[in-house]
């Protein structure tokens, strides 16, 4: 190649690839700066959402520790009213009575109001079922009588409800006796987190209290509350709070904490004055900013699909416009290549210069589909010739075998029985030794118009199995039909008079051997043919120019045997 040849060939390709590369830069420049835009906007709201994020964590875990305060502060009023009830009556039995009267109806998550004596024992309480409970083993009561004080109790599980409680103690005195008891409430935590949900509504976002042993309290999320009284599902939280507040010696504030399942949480926490318990609000940022990732992802692959579009558009276009014409005439002989020998659209818009060759493509098109026609017919007659016996003019073998599964399949379907007749002339082998091959071909070919005719009239299947061997196909035939029809045959074969010296009956007699089956009952087809010669023999043995039944009786393990 000269060098003016190939300078020639490599700018041909350049002004190919630049049209494309023309049409492909003006499709980016129209989307590309919108869709960046979009999602610059995307990326700046979701900046914004987390700073908004941050603050409310940090303010919805004091407000809420503020708010269980103002909880642990009602109790303890309400616990002070009532032990200067119970304190200023004459006797414990009207000190009783005076606190279960002003008992705080408004306040829900005051459970019940107890007294307990100093041998631990529950004597006067707002819900009766409480009185004479033991209480003498916890901590609480001790706690309360050694520091005088109001205290709360860490998690507990209440004797008397049942139920997950927090308790607040205080002691009191009966100005009358003397006699100092421990007044005590029982927390509902239940109320305590439907505080906490009023709250807390973002997606994402999970307020828990724990008391100090990590035991959850109360949760803000409805799908929480089974782990009210279990310790937090990620212990390692709570340790990495406390190390918080020992480095910083402060009893609030915000870290970031990676869950063992890989999530990225944003934590706050406070403590819950006057008690050992501690708010820790989290948020999942994969949670909260579901939203905004997902319209960032879908605009990352909006903008991914337009611009494939645009290399898609700018290269289809660049093809229609440069080599669309060869384009079609080198498809159309692929085509051919790969045995599609349609011919090429009419209407195909191709320049002047290439209607000839598309033309020549039509021709040739048509010429080969002629014949392809024509070997299809070619192999079909093959078929057919090499599904016939050429002696009786009956199916043979091969064919018997296909029409055989044919019906058998469609009985599984239907669920009727097929019937096989297996028919053998009687002593052929000496008709053939004493008349000749000739004679004997006659003979089968007699046999064979009869049994053609009978199959015909009772919608059976004629062929020739092998040698002397005939089958006759009976579909949707019981066993007593196939019968009279094997009879049927025997009859007209012996009718025939074909002289037969050689044989007791002086003429051409066949015995028949029948098998009948619904499909299902035999494991497969080979099965019913096997009964169908099993009864042939049976036929042969009680002297010949008979019918015998198989009984298709199947014994322990598998296959058929005949009946007695």
């Amino acid at each position: 190649m000269s060098i003016t040849s190939f300078v020639g060939d490599t700018s041909k390709l350049k002004a190919l690839v630049g049209i494309r590369a023309r049409l492909i830069l003006l499709g980016l420049i129209l989307v590309v700066p919108m869709m960046l835009d979009r999602v610059r906007l995307l990326e700046e709201s979701r900046k914004q959402q987390v700073i908004v994020a941050d603050n409310e964590l940090t303010e919805l875990a004091r407000h809420t520790a503020a708010t269980q305060r103002e909880t642990i502060l009602t109790v303890q009023a309400v616990l002070k009213s009532s032990a200067l009830l119970y304190g200023s009556a004459s006797t414990a039995a009207q000190g009783c009575t005076a606190m279960r009267a002003g008992m705080r109806y408004d306040l829900p998550w005051i459970r019940s109001i107890s007294v307990v004596n100093n041998a631990g024992t529950v004597t006067c309480s707002t819900a009766e079922s409480i009185a004479g409970l033991d209480l003498s083993d916890r901590s609480y009561i001790s706690r309360a009588k050694n520091a005088r004080a109001f205290v709360i109790s860490d998690y507990v599980f209440s004797r008397a409800a049942n139920l997950p409680t927090l308790m607040a103690a205080l002691p009191a005195v009966s100005t009358a006796t003397g006699e100092r008891s421990v007044l005590i409430a029982a927390i509902d935590l239940k109320w305590m987190s439907e505080l906490m949900r009023r709250r807390s509504q973002r997606p994402g976002l999970s307020a828990l209290m724990v008391d100090a042993d990590g035991v959850v309290l109360a949760t803000s999320r409805q799908q929480d509350m089974s782990l009210i009284g279990h310790p937090l599902k990620e212990p390692r939280l709570l340790a990495t709070v406390s190390n918080h507040e020992i480095d910083t010696e402060k009893d609030s504030g915000s870290l970031l904490f990676h869950s063992e399942e890989g999530r990225r949480l944003d934590v706050t926490f406070a403590r819950v004055g006057g008690t050992s318990a501690r708010m820790i609000v989290t948020i999942d940022e994969a949670e909260m900013l579901g939203d905004i990732d997902h319209s960032i992802r879908t605009a990352y692959a909006q903008l991914g699909l337009l611009v494939l579009f645009a290399l898609l558009g700018g290269w289809l276009v660049g093809e229609r416009l440069i080599i669309r014409p060869i384009s079609i005439i080198t498809d159309v002989a692929e085509r051919f290549g790969h045995g599609d020998l349609s011919a090429p659209d009419s209407d195909l818009r191709l320049p002047p210069e290439f209607q000839p060759l598309a033309t020549a493509f039509g021709r040739m098109a048509t010429q080969l589909r002629e014949r392809e026609r024509e070997l299809v017919a070619t192999n079909e007659r093959l078929r057919v010739i090499a599904s016939v016996d050429m002696i009786s003019g009956l199916a043979n073998r091969r064919g018997l075998q296909n029409r055989l599964e044919f019906e058998w399949r469609k009985a599984e379907q239907t669920g009727g029985p097929v019937s096989l007749i297996m028919i053998d002339i009687d002593h052929f082998k000496l008709f053939n030794d004493t008349y000749g091959h000739l004679e004997g071909d006659r003979c089968l070919r007699q046999v064979g118009e009869a049994l053609a005719r009978i199959a015909g009239e009772v919608s059976g299947f004629a062929a020739r199995f092998g040698g002397e061997e005939f089958c006759l196909l009976l579909p949707k035939t019981d066993g007593i039909a196939a019968m009279e029809i094997g009879e049927q045959v025997r009859a007209a074969v012996e009718s025939l008079e074909i002289p037969h010296s050689m044989s007791a009956f002086q003429v051409v007699t066949i015995s028949a051997g029948m098998a009948a089956v619904a499909p299902g009952e035999a494991s497969s087809v080979q099965e019913l043919i096997e009964a169908a010669d099993a009864a042939l023999y049976a036929a042969k043995h009680r002297g010949r120019n008979t019918v015998a039944a198989h009984a298709l009786v199947r014994r322990e393990g598998s296959g058929f045997s005949l009946a007695s």
